[in-house]
């Protein structure tokens, strides 16, 4: 689906064709007659407009004919309906830069276009690279709020580990260890990204604008920073408790195997009480009362000995 817009006098009209100074948005769901018409009427590159369609497709920029791509990755909630996927995966973002025009394609619902949308009307048309630049400030911003909310819920299911280890809250540690994962290798190639068009200065940055997208990596090293710490906490813990969770079991095994023990000696004295050949004692009005004196005895000795060594 096409959507054109325009900043005039401070306010986001939406028009129904691209005019010069617009911004265009294409957004699921994709059709390749819309990305044909596009490409004709603004002389772009078809491949520009199909890069989006690839989910595994790097952070990168490319110069053709006049017209520059940039492709960027940013994070979105994983739909999908699988319980072992992650919660959170990284999507590629087409930014392209026209004669007078910038493109956006997103192949998913991208969070970060929506909040773009809400600051157009502060946008200058004539300042594409600033407009450019606060995508790239979206992006950003999605990350780490991203990061706050996997943080958040990392910590609610290492309380409920802790009160009760259940295999639902390990599968969701590990949905969020593989959502780190996505996210530690997005903005390593957003870093550089940016680091090689900043020192490339594709964009043909001002002043201003050079020192803003500076701000830009740093908050981009910030995050990438704040996920790898994520994820050697989370790596930790779950080492962690599967070490407990090993300790455990082990201490239960203990304790069966003692219980065991105790049980083998009094069925011992009950099985040679239990034949059919005259025993001691057997004559007396007390037979029944000594193999069970003899296994209560029997037990509590053993019973003690076992506490004594903390094998319960």
């Amino acid at each position: 689906m096409l959507q054109f817009f325009k900043n005039v006098n401070g306010q986001t009209l939406e028009i129904e064709k691209p005019e010069t100074g617009a911004w265009i948005n294409i957004v699921p769901p994709l059709k390749q007659e819309e990305f044909t018409e596009i490409s004709d009427a603004l002389d772009i590159p078809i491949d520009f407009l199909s890069d989006s369609l690839d989910i595994d497709e790097r952070p990168r920029f490319e110069l053709e004919d006049n017209v520059k791509l940039i492709v960027l990755k940013t994070p979105a909630e994983n739909n999908s309906f699988n319980d072992s996927d992650a919660f959170y995966i990284t999507i590629p973002i087409c930014i392209i830069l026209t004669h007078n025009q910038i493109v956006t394609v997103n192949s998913f619902d991208n969070g970060a276009i929506k909040k773009f949308l809400n600051t157009f009307q502060n946008r200058h048309p004539d300042k594409r690279s600033m407009m450019v630049l606060k995508i790239f400030e979206k992006v950003i911003q999605g990350y780490m709020e991203f990061l706050k909310e996997i943080n958040h819920r990392r910590n609610i299911l290492e309380q409920k580990l802790y009160d009760a280890n259940r295999n639902e809250e390990l599968l969701n540690l590990m949905r969020i260890q593989k959502s780190l994962v996505y996210f530690v290798t997005a903005l390593r190639s957003n870093e550089m990204l940016l680091m090689k068009m900043q020192r490339t200065n594709f964009l043909s940055l001002t002043e201003e604008e050079d020192e803003f997208l500076q701000d830009l990596i740093v908050d981009t090293s910030q995050a990438l920073e704040m996920a790898n710490i994520y994820t050697n906490i989370l790596s930790s813990t779950l080492d962690a408790f599967a070490s407990i969770i090993s300790n455990n079991q082990n201490q239960i095994m203990k304790r069966l195997t003692s219980i065991t023990i105790m049980m083998q000696l009094p069925t011992l004295v009950a099985s040679i009480y239990g034949m059919n050949v005259p025993i001691p004692g057997s004559e007396t009005k007390f037979a029944f009362y000594f193999p069970i004196l003899i296994s209560l005895i029997l037990s509590l000795l053993i019973g003690f000995y076992f506490m004594r060594k903390k094998l319960f």
